[in-house]
C-alpha cells in the first residue's frame, strides 16, 4: 500500500488549498511536513493563476505542532536545523504574494498555533482550541511567540506562553488570533467564501498591498508613510490600477492583466 502524502493541494479557479495529511497524529510539523509544505507554498507562490492560499489540516485537528518524536536526544545542530526549518515556513507565508488563510478545526498547539499566526488571516471553527504549552513539557515555545506576540500582543501572549493554558476560538478572535469564528458544519464554505472576495481582486494588487502592510507595519509612522506613498504612486502606474479606476468609473466589471 503506498505511503500517503504529507500534503495535498488542491487547485480551483485563483484559489489553492494546501492541507496537511497526517491526520491520526493530528499532523504534527515534522521535517518532511515542512520541508513539503515550504516547497508546495513557493510553487504556488510563483503561479500567477492564483490569487489566494487556504491551509487546513485533515482529520479532527488543524496542527498538533512538532513532532516531539524528532526530538527526543538529538545534537544542537539538528535542532538547529530544525527549527530554522519551522522559521523558513512561517515566513514563506509571509513571503509569498497570494493572501494565506488558516481554516482552523480541532486543536493548533505549539507550532500549529505559530502556523496559524502567521497566516494572513484566519477563520476557525467553534471546535477550536489554541495553546502553546510547551512550557508544560520543559520546552519554551519561544519560535511560536515571535508570530503570537505579533497577533495578540504582550500580555496576551505571555498568558498563554507563560501558562500553557488553552484558548477556545472565541477568545482568540477576541484576541485577534483568528478573523471569525463560524460553526464547524460552515467551516469549509465560510473560509472558501472569504477567500473568493479575495481572488475577485487583481494579482498583482494583492501581492503589492501583501508586501506593503509587511514592510511598514513595523515602521514609525513617518517612515510607513514615506514607504507607503512611494508603493502607492508606483501601484497607480500599473495597467491594472488604471482598469480598475476606470472600470469603477465606467460602473463594469474590471477585466485584470496582471500588469
Amino acid at each position: 500500500m503506498p505511503e500517503q502524502p504529507l500534503i495535498l493541494v488542491e487547485q480551483e479557479e485563483g484559489l489553492a488549498t494546501v492541507i496537511m495529511n497526517r491526520p491520526e497524529k493530528r499532523n504534527p510539523l515534522s521535517t518532511a511536513m515542512m520541508s513539503e509544505m515550504i516547497d508546495g507554498l513557493r510553487a504556488i507562490g510563483q503561479s500567477s493563476e492564483t490569487r489566494a492560499v487556504i491551509v487546513a489540516g485533515a482529520g479532527p485537528a488543524f496542527s498538533a505542532g512538532h513532532d516531539l518524536s524528532e526530538l527526543r536526544r538529538r545534537d544542537l545542530a539538528f535542532y538547529r536545523r530544525e527549527f530554522e526549518l519551522c522559521a523558513q515556513l512561517m515566513q514563506t507565508i509571509e513571503a509569498i504574494a497570494q493572501p494565506v488563510i488558516a481554516r482552523v478545526h480541532g486543536i493548533a498547539t505549539a507550532a500549529g498555533c505559530q502556523l496559524v499566526a502567521a497566516c494572513d488571516l484566519a477563520v476557525a471553527g467553534e471546535s477550536a482550541r489554541f495553546a502553546t504549552p510547551g512550557v508544560k513539557i520543559g520546552l519554551f515555545c519561544s519560535t511560536p511567540m515571535v508570530a503570537l506576540s505579533r497577533a495578540v500582543g504582550r500580555k496576551r501572549a505571555m498568558e498563554m506562553l507563560l501558562s500553557g493554558t488553552p484558548i477556545d476560538a472565541r477568545t482568540a478572535a477576541e484576541w485577534g488570533l483568528v478573523n471569525r469564528v463560524v460553526p464547524d458544519a460552515a467551516l469549509v464554505a465560510e473560509t472558501r467564501k472569504l477567500a473568493t472576495q479575495i481572488v475577485e481582486a487583481s494579482s498583482l494588487t494583492l501581492a503589492i498591498g501583501k508586501q506593503a502592510f509587511y514592510a511598514q507595519i513595523d515602521l514609525d509612522q513617518g517612515k510607513a508613510y514615506d514607504y507607503t506613498k512611494e508603493v502607492m504612486s508606483l501601484n497607480a502606474m500599473a495597467e491594472d490600477a488604471q482598469e480598475g479606476i476606470g472600470a469603477f468609473l465606467d460602473k463594469r466589471k474590471p477585466v485584470w492583466c496582471g500588469r
